[in-house]
């Protein structure tokens, strides 16, 4: 159902969501009550101590996970209660994900790696090699594409895995702890390639400890406990 109020432009949009996990020693909330709205070319990071949310909502926002209560909108529609099967079609065309640990394929090529998620929505093989090796390209590692991630380095396999997360053209593009594995230099080019995928026009959420990769963003959101305590804008 289409939701006709001033969230129109937002790609994502939080309204009120909580996460309550149930637990033996009783519900364990991990996000409360939380309101956001993260709009097309934003560039947001979230900061707060280990355990306070972040990551919970971050799956949240990127529909790996549904909310206890609240509502959640993707691109103006309500998608709060989506199957697992909508929910899962609705980020393989629309949410790019890069993870603290690569999360490549060993046997696949950084190539096969990247063409995997543009295998899964159908898209043909020729136009499929292709946005490959454009996305490749893009990231610098065109003289790679035949290299298993064992002949990678550590930043290569994250550009590798942030040129998968592109490959179906995604409007929001969910990172968390993108330069955890880094060293400082590696890092540093990383966070340059996020920047310039945001500048090219992709919604850009980063959950990071990394208070110089948090510098970086126009929006920074502090979490405590679950909840979003403050918000510091460039």
């Amino acid at each position: 159902m289409k939701v006709n109020d001033n969230a129109a432009h937002a790609v994502v949009d939080a309204r009120g969501v909580s996460r309550v996990f149930a637990m033996p020693a009783g519900p364990v909330v991990a996000v409360r009550e939380v309101t956001l709205q993260i709009c097309g070319g934003d560039h947001v990071a979230v900061r707060g101590p280990s355990g306070c949310g972040k990551s919970t909502l971050l799956h949240i926002l990127g529909c790996v996970d549904a909310p206890s209560s609240g509502t959640l909108l993707f691109d103006n529609q309500d998608v709060s209660g989506l199957s697992d099967a909508r929910r899962s079609r609705l980020r393989l065309r629309h949410i790019g994900f890069v993870f603290q640990r690569f999360f490549l394929l060993p046997m696949l090529t950084a190539s096969e790696n990247v063409e995997l998620p543009l295998s899964e929505a159908g898209v043909g093989k020729k136009e499929r090699q292709q946005r490959t090796r454009e996305l490749l390209e893009y990231v610098g590692l065109a003289s790679r594409a035949d290299h298993r991630p064992s002949q990678l380095s550590g930043g290569e396999m994250q550009r590798v895995a942030i040129a998968r997360a592109l490959a179906n053209r995604p409007r929001l593009l969910l990172a968390d702890e993108p330069t955890g594995e880094l060293d400082e230099s590696t890092g540093a080019q990383i966070a340059t390639l996020l920047d310039r995928v945001n500048r090219d026009g992709t919604a850009l959420v980063i959950v990071t400890h990394d208070s110089t990769l948090a510098s970086r963003a126009a929006r920074v959101l502090l979490m405590r406990d679950g909840r979003i305590e403050g918000e510091q804008r460039r």
